[in-house]
């Protein structure tokens, strides 16, 4: 909730700096598209002073814009409808702090393989599974005990279809701070910088000793990681491997 108040404050913030400024300064008001443009800037800006997470500063970036446009084309008002509904669906709880959906690569399911490999791991977790990019082919292909959290509901219910004939696969639909991590050997997330130093909280008071956990682009602020593996995917996505 705290998070919605600031994105909204975000927003009439940045219309209040608007109307001032084209107030005190009559030549900035060249037409409509403008003010939309310079409204939505300053929305941004009020966004990165306000510390919400970083992925905010594109939506109030495009937010004002999107709207204009959608209400030039003259669209069914069922497919705004139909849109907002799949964008909650998709991001349920970003809105309220969580990390917004991030795809993994096949690479990384790939190096996650080998590294469980190496190993000899038993069981693994993924914290924020999405549709299951990571977990559901090393369930597929590893005699392995694959867990995996993810909360917004779309991307759990794709990922519970594509696990449905995968016995060593189970999905929850809870938030990644829900989950229990001691019986795991090695755990995986691909989350943001936002919330790494709280992760690095949980993981040290639940994770056994000798076991490991893997981000995907993100460190976690102070710890050094054991290894660390980069790969050649479009992203060239950087593992942070950290022993615990």
């Amino acid at each position: 909730m705290i998070t919605l108040v600031k994105a909204l404050t975000a927003q009439v913030l940045g219309l209040m700096l608007t109307s001032t400024l084209t107030l005190l300064s009559p030549a900035l008001l060249h037409g409509p598209g403008y003010l939309v443009l310079l409204q939505a800037a300053a929305a941004a800006l009020c966004s990165y002073i306000l510390r919400q997470p970083y992925w905010w500063v594109p939506i109030h970036l495009l937010f004002v814009p999107s709207a204009m446009i959608m209400f030039t084309l003259q669209l069914p008002p069922g497919l705004y409808l139909l849109a907002l509904l799949l964008l909650a669906l998709v991001f349920w709880g970003t809105v309220q702090g969580d990390v917004p959906l991030f795809l993994s690569s096949a690479a990384v399911a790939n190096a996650i393989a080998a590294i469980i490999e190496r190993e000899n791991a038993q069981s693994f977790a993924e914290l924020g599974a999405g549709v299951g990019s990571v977990a559901v082919p090393l369930a597929q292909n590893l005699p392995i005990i694959v867990k995996a959290w993810e909360r917004a509901p779309l991307p759990w219910l794709i990922m519970a279809w594509r696990c449905r004939k995968l016995p060593n696969l189970s999905v929850k639909r809870a938030s990644l701070w829900d989950g229990n991590l001691a019986g795991y050997n090695i755990v995986f997330a691909f989350l943001s910088p936002a919330v790494m130093a709280d992760l690095g909280q949980k993981i040290s008071g639940e994770m056994l000793p000798g076991s490991l956990f893997i981000s995907s682009c993100f460190p976690i602020p102070d710890w050094h990681a054991e290894s660390l593996v980069t790969l050649k995917d479009r992203r060239r996505t950087t593992l942070f491997c950290y022993r615990l």
